[in-house]
């Protein structure tokens, strides 16, 4: 069966509105998650003695280099403005996301 042309229309509005901008308050939290400064360094470190009596041992360290250069504030707002076609209602800083 052949598709008409208002339901080939629809579809395409239908793809078309889905491109449009998002509500500020989700650009600003997708944006604060996803330019949010990880530590830098992290890990755990566990000893004992089994019941048994043997030694147990468990070292981890993990290291999270910076992934991009430049101002994370800066590309936090070219991230919200180009998300929800409005600037942020406040800074990167002030969201706890970076230092």
């Amino acid at each position: 069966m052949p598709l008409r042309p208002g339901y080939v229309l629809a579809l395409a509005g239908l793809a078309l509105a889905s491109c449009g901008p998002i509500p500020v308050a989700r650009a600003e939290a997708f944006c604060a998650d996803r330019f949010a400064t990880p530590p830098p360094i992290s890990g755990r470190a566990k000893a004992g003695v089994s019941s048994n009596g043997g030694v147990v041992t468990d070292f981890e360290v993990e290291f999270a280099p910076s992934i991009s250069s430049g101002d994370p504030s800066a590309a936090y707002t070219a991230c919200v403005v180009r998300k929800s076609g409005e600037y942020p209602t406040r800074p990167l800083y002030q969201r706890g996301a970076a230092p």
